[in-house]
């Protein structure tokens, strides 16, 4: 209960976490946040970690030039293509045994469902899309490798949203994390931006709902 709890204040807290990283480990913090945007986006079993919150902090300190903007674009890029190849393997190679088990002891199933749900809709696209979705990017690449995309349109698609998912969060952070409301209100705008990006994937499982209900009514 206290790790979550603390947890929960990091997670809340980036800025100040951030800080003391950076205070402390100096250069060494590029090593942590290439490692935990890996995590993030390679292991099925941290969905947890803050991905977008931390690239947005991120920017912030680069604004602040206590971070180099182009190190962590250029590294944390390379750690969200990698992390999703490295899940897309994963899936492939063992995904469809753990898939068929009906208790995974380490997954979620409902978010297994989800992600389908997402590729449902969008196809291969779903690569790119789930980027700014928690927990759905996570998963993405894993199922992927399941249902046996092709490792070519995968890496495509991968490579294109592991660019414009680190772009788009971090240099949001460094043209706004500085703003004085912002930094004054740096954990309500991180809610928010978890609020935000959990929007899409709703309305599409709403949608989903709808269509499937008319469907029944029908027959």
């Amino acid at each position: 209960m206290e790790l979550l709890k603390n947890f929960i204040h990091i997670f809340l807290h980036l800025e100040e976490s951030l800080a003391f990283v950076i205070q402390s480990y100096g250069v060494w913090t590029y090593a942590l946040l290439f490692f935990i945007i890996f995590c993030e986006t390679g292991l099925v079993v941290t969905p947890f970690l803050p991905g977008d919150s931390l690239l947005f902090a991120a920017g912030a300190f680069s604004s602040m030039g206590a971070l180099k903007l182009s190190s962590c674009f250029f590294l944390l890029t390379g750690a969200a293509i990698l992390g999703d190849t490295f899940n897309y393997w994963i899936g492939r190679l063992i995904g469809p045994k753990i898939f068929t088990e009906k208790q995974a002891r380490y997954l979620n199933r409902k978010h297994l469902e989800k992600t389908h749900q997402f590729y449902e809709t969008y196809g291969g696209k779903t690569i790119i899309i789930a980027r700014f979705v928690p927990i759905i990017r996570t998963f993405a690449p894993f199922v992927a490798g399941i249902g046996n995309m092709t490792y070519f349109k995968f890496i495509t698609y991968n490579v294109i949203g592991g660019i414009l998912w680190i772009a788009v969060c971090l240099f949001s952070g460094y043209f706004f994390g500085n703003l004085p409301f912002v930094k004054k209100h740096f954990s309500m705008v991180i809610l928010v931006i978890i609020f935000i990006s959990m929007i899409p994937p709703l309305i599409e499982i709403l949608k989903e709902r709808r269509r499937h209900s008319v469907e029944l009514k029908k027959k």
